[in-house]
């Protein structure tokens, strides 16, 4: 009963935002508001499952080939498996929190209406001030390299088309190209932009697999991986990284109408991913072996052709969106820190958020290794933001029996109760802070001070190939 009122509550608020829209509009202008609703306003489950399977994967499908060479074929395999349910566990970990913050919160008729919860405030309501302030830092340090990542990725990728410019000039152009998401208000509307991302990481997924099958093995082709535990390690903690896009979470949940219809929106949204991840990445690695060691863009080995100019330029699109994602939540906290979150006018809220990219773009242009700076990434910020935070937030939320026993999600029967979930949780914590942060932190902190070392720091082209 108990969840069924949450369900009433939570979609009361959208449907009387919408019925007091509707009622305060004249009929000539119902199919320009019906238009609207088509591609701007979303917020159904189909539109969290495309926002979840379109963010989950962008430039990180380029890259998984070099993990492959670093980890070898079935290390490769098993670790995009593993991750893909890991990632899914903790993903639905914070939907229940979500959900049991705001039922809390709107029992004592609190209203959202306009206000975007986000996870460090639910952390702050469930279990005080110190959480929300590592739930804080953890979450905004990664959301902030997770855009550095996609502009680095925007000028890697143009570069296999227009290599009249750098890269480093292509990551100036894009770094003003991607502040133009400061205009798009919020998840609900991205609509339009989560279905064309979707497709274009799906024709990309799909043309790397087919491609590679086409052009066939190089000459002399070697798969040695993996060689180096260091490499091992550093490709382990790009997978952890690949499936670690949900730091999101609280934020798309928020855009839902109802939102407790998240549970296994993510799990399935993985899944899809894992047919488009798994057959590029055994197709390219198949195909160029330890070439990849070399080349952590997979387009940077493939013939230039119609399809692959194709691809590159969806790509573009597609980080644009993700750095969207992205960034969005980051807006949202500078927002809440300048008291403009509550504003109407879109335009006074995307002209303050500017000043959120400036520090990305600088940091794409100091570290613009694309490839070695997901896996530090992964392994010092996803790994804590994403998986050993939910679990132990969890943990602890429901650490008491009267919690567990008016919580308002309970755990699935078929994992053994409370007393299964919480060894899942312990295991994710243990598992996560051993290879993760420990192992994959030491090996993608050597290979990237490797990299600073071998191409130095504000690189004009990094692994560029010699100008004939």
């Amino acid at each position: 009963m108990a969840s069924e009122k949450v369900e009433t509550v939570m979609a009361g608020n959208y449907m009387e935002m919408e019925n007091e829209s509707a009622g305060n509009s004249s009929k000539s202008s119902k199919s320009g508001r019906t238009l609207s609703r088509l591609f701007w306003h979303g917020g159904s489950v189909y539109d969290a499952w495309f926002s979840c399977a379109s963010n989950q994967v962008a430039q990180v499908l380029l890259t998984l080939p070099y993990s492959f060479s670093q980890l070898g074929m079935l290390s490769g395999i098993v670790f995009q498996l593993f991750y893909g349910l890991m990632g899914s566990w903790t993903a639905y970990l914070i939907s229940v929190l979500y959900v049991e913050y705001r039922t809390r919160k709107e029992r004592e008729k609190v209203d959202f209406r306009n206000h975007v919860i986000q996870w460090f405030e639910v952390l702050d309501g469930l279990l005080g001030k110190h959480w929300r302030n590592a739930g804080l830092f953890f979450n905004c340090t990664f959301l902030l390299f997770g855009s550095v990542i996609q502009l680095i990725a925007c000028a890697s990728n143009i570069y296999y088309i227009n290599d009249n410019l750098d890269k480093r000039t292509w990551t100036y152009i894009f770094g003003a190209c991607c502040a133009m998401t400061a205009f798009i208000p919020s998840f609900h509307n991205y609509r339009i932009w989560s279905f064309l991302g979707l497709i274009m990481t799906t024709y990309t997924g799909w043309y790397l697999t087919i491609g590679s099958i086409v052009h066939g093995q190089v000459e002399g082709v070697t798969h040695s991986g993996p060689s180096k535990m260091v490499l091992y390690f550093t490709g382990a903690t790009n997978i952890l990284y690949t499936f670690g896009g949900h730091a999101v979470t609280v934020e798309i949940m928020h855009a839902m109408w109802k939102p407790q219809k998240f549970k296994l929106i993510y799990l399935i949204a993985t899944l899809y991913v894992l047919t488009l991840t798994l057959p590029s990445a055994i197709a390219v690695y198949w195909a160029f072996g330890d070439m990849l060691l070399n080349h952590s863009n997979a387009f940077a080995l493939l013939p230039r052709n119609g399809f692959r100019d194709l691809a590159v330029i969806l790509m573009l699109i597609h980080q644009f969106i993700t750095f969207g994602f992205a960034c969005t939540p980051l807006y949202f906290v500078w927002e809440k820190f300048i008291g403009v979150h509550e504003v109407k006018s879109i335009v006074k809220r995307a002209l303050a958020r500017l000043p959120v990219v400036v520090p990305i773009w600088f940091l794409a242009i100091i570290f613009p290794f694309f490839g070695p700076i997901n896996s530090t990434v992964g392994s010092l910020l996803v790994s804590f933001t994403v998986y050993i935070i939910p679990a132990l937030a969890h943990m602890l939320t429901f650490a008491s029996p009267s919690a567990r026993e008016n919580a308002v999600e309970r755990p699935p029967s078929f994992l053994g109760g409370w007393a299964g979930l919480y060894s899942m949780n312990i295991f994710v914590v243990g598992w996560v802070l051993v290879v993760g942060f420990g192992f994959g932190g030491w090996a993608s902190m050597v290979n990237f001070i490797h990299q600073i070392d071998t191409f130095g720091l504000f690189t004009k082209c990094y692994q560029c190939p010699p100008h004939k």
